[in-house]
């Protein structure tokens, strides 16, 4: 046994201090990066946020909308290879991309689309635990068959030492980060394992940004987990994430797939008393971990009687179009580069100074 007395940090455990800032205006924040990668020849230009994976947010719809803003959607990996290969247009683009696990059927399913569309997509390899030989060696396969041309993120892990394995000798140019911190995520209530999310961006971006390949490009990693919203984000980035990836925070938008609950419309303004019409509206939506039982059953042969479910089902209200909620990210990513004083993402860890709080919101129901 060992244990190890260093403090470890979420978001919820610090505040970024304001700085004296000659930036004028919010707008004239740079959002955009541009990024090279370990092993790809690919270039990335774009807003460095991602819609999870989650068969919920993962949606070619969600792709549609987020595409606009330059942020990227990871495709949940249940559509299959039929169903990618039915649509009128290939979807993969520098800002949607490819997922899948690491059973044969799903590396099968990838050949199938590349060899058949004559398109490379990045890739999402995404598994709950990515501490074991196995995961490394798949990523190293599907790295080996596709060579320099994709972008290869994978995970999670969130400790340093997997990071450099990943990268080193899985051929990943992205790490995912995080064990635990999502919203439907119970793994550290059922396992007792994890990582307080902050901390883990900070060491693990050290441990990917230090190694470095032969034409002086780095490794790079991704915050996927814990932000329940926008200052979050901030934070992420300011612990020196590169990309964020998002779940929670999209759940619930027009652009989401999965079981609605709906109600009919009332008209409050226009009627006394109020109205109660025919039109059905979006009230909630099932929201739930990719190990939860209902994920499990839904997209597999159900909960095997050898482990236990891993995440849990939330019911989400309604938040509108996407777009809405990606303003109101970006609004306060700008917002906060403003009061540290940075000028664009990329500065944000260059700028960032954190303290220790114990509470860092009050109730505002008062």
């Amino acid at each position: 046994m060992k244990i190890n007395k260093d403090l470890k940090l979420d978001f919820e455990d610090t505040l970024l201090v304001p700085h004296r800032t000659q930036t004028a205006s919010r707008k004239n924040i740079k959002l955009e990066r541009t990024f090279q990668f370990y092993h790809s020849e690919r270039q990335w230009i774009g807003i460095p946020i991602m819609a999870a994976n989650m068969d919920t947010t993962g949606t070619l719809a969600m792709s549609d909308t987020l595409s606009e803003h330059h942020i990227i959607t990871c495709l949940h990996k249940h559509y299959g290879a039929d169903k990618i290969l039915d649509l009128e247009h290939c979807p993969f683009s520098s800002y949607t991309w490819y997922s899948l696990g690491i059973k044969d059927i799903e590396f099968d399913n990838l050949c199938e689309i590349v060899d058949k569309t004559h398109i490379v997509p990045n890739i999402c390899i995404d598994v709950a635990n990515g501490y074991t030989e196995d995961f490394v060696n798949f990523c190293a396969k599907v790295r080996k068959r596709f060579s320099t041309r994709p972008i290869i993120m994978a995970g999670n892990v969130c400790t340093p030492e997997m990071v450099q394995e990943l990268i080193l000798h899985g051929g990943v140019d992205i790490v995912k980060i995080g064990i635990g911190p999502g919203s439907a995520c119970t793994t550290r209530l059922k396992t007792g394992v994890g990582y307080p999310q902050l901390s883990a961006i900070i060491e693990c971006s050290h441990a990917a940004h230090g190694l470095k390949s032969k034409e002086k490009k780095m490794g790079l990693i991704c915050a996927d987990g814990g932000c329940r919203n926008v200052a979050d984000i901030c934070k992420a980035f300011a612990a020196n994430t590169d990309f964020v990836m998002i779940g929670g925070m999209l759940a619930g938008t027009e652009e989401c797939e999965g079981h609605w609950e709906e109600g009919t419309l009332v008209n409050w303004h226009k009627s006394k008393p109020p109205q109660i019409t025919n039109q059905t509206v979006k009230k909630t939506l099932r929201f739930y971990g990719m190990s939860s039982q209902i994920a499990q059953e839904k997209h597999g042969q159900g909960l095997k009687d050898y482990r236990s479910s891993e995440g849990r089902t939330i019911q989400v209200p309604y938040k509108g179009p996407a777009n809405d909620v990606v303003k109101d990210i970006l609004g306060g990513i700008r917002s906060c580069c403003a009061y540290i004083g940075a000028i664009s993402v990329k500065d944000m860890a260059k700028c960032a100074e954190f303290i220790r709080v114990n509470r860092t919101h009050f109730d505002q129901s008062l």
